[in-house]
């Protein structure tokens, strides 16, 4: 039986995947929200072993699998609902947040993009991140344990036509950095990892032509993920970690 839980945003996508099978593998508890499917589903809280499936929140998922809940995460209710599963099981408290739920879009120059554009990069990177950790802080705080944030090289190398990505990605940065701080002494950490392009299907449609073997694979960030949140790492707190692979 897993001792620990960890929740992991953004868990079925091309990163979040392997982030999932990583812990999953190492025995972790792991909880993934999945957006919701209906306004059923929004209403039920559902839980199960895959995207979009229907169980008693209560359940036992079966070994090796992850559970799954139906969450918004950019509303502080549907967050709230989400995080409680994941700190719901008492012999596998809540160790850990991995925030993963991101987006990009290319916008044009600043002076081109209009501020709707802007912002949605902002609610689709930041306000995830913010509702999260703010939901899970009380039970990390009574565990212990780490949170995770995905940023992007561009926070620290930005690129023209995407201001607001840019931008966010960056608070994404600050944002861990000020949780890095303020809860150093009470037991729980927060580090940041900066990925380039990452080599998933996705990106390898987006760009054919790319050199790919230059591009860092998912499975690899997720064993620097996995790191961040485990024992062995507890001496790290306010780090901003490079994982570019040759890129």
């Amino acid at each position: 039986m897993a001792d620990r839980s960890v929740l992991v945003t953004g868990g079925t996508g091309g990163l979040g995947g392997a982030v999932t099978a990583a812990f999953i593998e190492a025995g972790w508890r792991t909880v993934v929200p999945v957006r919701k499917k209906t306004s059923a589903e929004s209403r039920s809280g559902a839980v199960g072993r895959g995207p979009g499936s229907n169980r008693d929140p209560k359940a036992t998922p079966a070994e090796g699998d992850a559970v799954y809940v139906s969450a918004d995460l950019t509303d502080p209710a549907s967050v709230d609902a989400a995080v409680a599963v994941a700190a719901g099981e008492p012999a596998a408290p809540l160790r850990a947040v991995v925030n993963l739920v991101g987006g990009y879009a290319a916008s044009g120059l600043v002076h081109e993009t209009p501020i709707e554009d802007f912002e949605r990069m902002l609610s689709l990177n930041l306000r995830p991140t913010y509702l999260v950790t703010h939901a899970a802080l009380p039970h990390l705080l009574a565990a212990g344990g780490a949170v995770v944030c995905v940023s992007s090289r561009a926070a620290v190398a930005p690129f023209a036509g995407a201001a607001g990505y840019v931008t966010a990605k960056a608070a994404v940065v600050a944002f861990a950095n000020a949780v890095a701080v303020e809860y150093r002494q009470r037991g729980v950490r927060c580090n940041t990892v900066l990925p380039s392009v990452i080599d998933t299907p996705a990106n390898r449609e987006a760009q054919p032509d790319a050199d790919h073997s230059r591009w860092v694979a998912p499975a690899d960030i997720a064993k620097v993920i996995h790191f961040l949140c485990g024992d062995e790492s507890a001496p790290t707190t306010g780090a901003t970690i490079p994982v570019y692979g040759r890129a």
